[in-house]
């Protein structure tokens, strides 16, 4: 119940958040003058949607025309907070039953998290460029900025994990030459601070797949150095599918993009 009264107030202070910072991030960024009118009951891109979380829609490159007030208004107003605020509830009450003993635990215990929009929040990139197929000059540009504000449930989660005695380790498809550092620094202004670990592709993964990239990071905490994955928790599948993936995931929604 503690759990459910905090994710409630953290939605809250997040869709606040967003309403009075949002215009000013989407004006930095050149945001459109006009938008499709926001729309939260289209059967159709309700449908969409569903379809995408369940990922029975695959490889989509671009948000229906019709459906782009829709996502706007899902991520905007209230909703998307809702959802990601129930998936730290079902994680953080996972991580309860599993977490290693204290005083008695080997260290191995971990947690695996994405970082775009798991941890932090590309929404007002997205929301300017209309949700249009993904542009890698465009969001190396918009990354390297620093500002991608934090999700409040995932900082939530995040510091209840570490409290519980779990390792965890952010793991993001980023190019750690170019994005290394802006990451990290935009990390620990969103309060993601203690990780364990910040694992970004390298020269060796780049122009892999995500799944393949991730399943070979993940592989490498097991079975080299003996970590236990007890959970991990993406927005796309690509993050939570392959080798390794854990003994249970958590899919944060995402309607904005698709990473195959």
């Amino acid at each position: 119940m503690a759990a459910h009264s905090m994710m409630t107030t953290t939605a809250r202070l997040a869709t606040l958040a967003v309403a009075l910072v949002l215009p000013w991030l989407e004006a930095a960024a050149g945001a459109p003058w006009f938008w499709p009118p926001i729309s939260g009951d289209d059967p159709y891109c309700l449908t969409w949607r569903v379809m995408v979380e369940a990922n029975n829609a695959k490889g989509w490159r671009t948000v229906p025309a019709q459906c782009v007030g829709y996502v706007r208004g899902y991520m905007a107003w209230g909703q998307y907070y809702r959802d990601v605020g129930a998936v730290a509830e079902e994680a953080a009450a996972y991580a309860a039953q599993v977490a290693p003993p204290a005083g008695g635990d080997d260290g191995r215990d971990a947690w695996v998290l994405d970082v775009d929009d798991t941890c932090l929040s590309n929404q007002p990139y997205y929301q300017v460029k209309q949700f249009g197929a993904y542009d890698p000059v465009a969001f190396r540009a918009w990354a390297s900025r620093a500002i991608c504000p934090g999700i409040p449930a995932m900082q939530w989660l995040f510091q209840t994990l570490r409290s519980r005695g779990f390792r965890v380790f952010l793991v993001t498809g980023r190019d750690e030459e170019t994005l290394g550092s802006c990451t990290a620094a935009n990390l620990a202004a969103a309060g993601f601070s203690g990780y364990d670990r910040l694992i970004m592709r390298g020269a060796l993964y780049r122009g892999q797949s995500s799944v393949a990239f991730k399943s070979a990071v993940r592989r490498q905490l097991v079975e080299e150095q003996g970590y236990r994955i007890r959970g991990n928790v993406g927005d796309q599948w690509s993050d939570l599918q392959g080798d390794c993936a854990g003994d249970r995931v958590f899919k944060m929604p995402n309607p904005m993009y698709f990473v195959p």
